[in-house]
């Protein structure tokens, strides 16, 4: 049986990480390490883990160096051959991890693998971050099986069903510590918001896939660190999407997609104000400016995505959406994963 390195990026809330390490506990994986990374926590974080877990192994950092910071850390100390990321907002079926873990056995050309994610506050419903499998479409944009924009199912197993999907949610997936060593950790410049996608993206560059398996489940107090209407979450997204996409498209289809990527960028600014939403609408254009701002390390981390191509972009599109589905969504009301399932190809 692989041995099975859990890393838990952690910043502030003792009580949630109490409840995530209790029901962690009780899982019935044997070979298992837990490794909790504190990033610089405010509150009595490490005190409550050396007093409550000692049997888990804790890192603490300097200052925060937020999500993809702390996981690299503990991806770097970790001794397992496959590693869980796992949010520290999280409780869990006992069986998840050995469900995992067995896919990952039995399906050598899958990389990672995510659990189905249900919302912790409407347990019958599925969370956004990540629902049932995560896919995007081909300008960049984010979406899950289970949750459209703002439009979140009721799991009723509509999507039970395991499947290839283009990223894993950071909540909770399981990876392969040699497909890291391929294509690299989290991103650092990214600090915390789409990385996950952006390494995902990198997986299928390399020739790798990902999936689903729902019959794996952990439930996720989504926006826990950051709340939804938060400033600088809507200002990482912009600007973390933006890198990304100029980072792992072939130079072609950059400008298929970028340009319009742009217009519709400043369609969601226009929207933003339509909703008197200045949040949203501040983060675009900083985004968009930082963009402009800092080319070179752009460039630098497209020369490292292009380096790992191994597949093509014709190869990882049947995995994307091929469609916009901010406009399919707002203005051909496909509001749910019936409507834009016979699209996908990659399954």
């Amino acid at each position: 049986m692989k041995r099975v390195s859990v890393i838990i990026p952690h910043y502030n809330g003792e009580q949630i990480l109490r409840e995530c390490l209790k029901s962690l506990r009780k899982t019935r994986y044997p070979n298992l390490e837990i490794i909790v990374v504190d990033n610089h926590s405010s509150d009595n974080s490490v005190a409550m883990l050396r007093s409550e877990f000692p049997e888990m192994l804790i890192l603490t950092m300097s200052e925060n160096y937020g999500f993809a910071g702390a996981c690299n850390y503990g991806i770097e100390t970790a001794s397992g051959d496959y590693l869980l990321i796992l949010n520290n907002d999280t409780i869990h079926k006992s069986d998840f991890i050995h469900k995992l873990a067995a896919y990952l056995d039995e399906h050598p050309h899958v990389a990672s693998v995510m659990p189905k994610i249900l919302s912790y506050h409407q347990k019958e419903y599925f969370d956004y971050s990540g629902a049932s499998g995560g896919m995007m479409d081909q300008y960049g944009y984010p979406f899950a099986r289970g949750r459209i924009m703002e439009d979140i199912e009721k799991d009723l197993g509509q999507h039970n069903k395991p499947m290839n999907v283009f990223w894993c949610s950071g909540t909770a997936f399981l990876i392969r510590r040699s497909v890291l060593k391929e294509i690299g950790l989290f991103d650092m410049l990214f600090f915390a918001h789409m990385e996950e996608i952006d390494l995902h993206w990198r997986l299928y560059l390399r020739g790798y896939k990902a999936a689903v398996l729902p019959s794996a489940v952990v439930w996720h107090h989504s926006g826990w660190t950051l709340p939804p209407d938060a400033y600088l979450k809507k200002y990482l997204n912009h600007r973390n999407n933006l890198i990304m996409i100029l980072a792992n498209y072939s130079g072609a289809n950059l400008l298929r997609f970028g340009i319009p990527r742009l217009l519709l960028e400043l369609l969601s600014s226009f929207y933003a104000i339509f909703r008197r939403d200045v949040r949203r609408f501040a983060a675009v254009y900083a985004a968009l400016f930082w963009i402009i701002r800092h080319p070179m390390l752009v460039l630098s981390k497209r020369r490292k995505s292009q380096a790992l191509r191994k597949r093509s972009d014709a190869e990882i599109m049947p995995f994307l959406y091929p469609r916009s589905i901010a406009l399919d969504y707002y203005l051909k009301k496909k509001k749910n994963w019936k409507k834009i399932a016979p699209y996908f190809k990659g399954n």
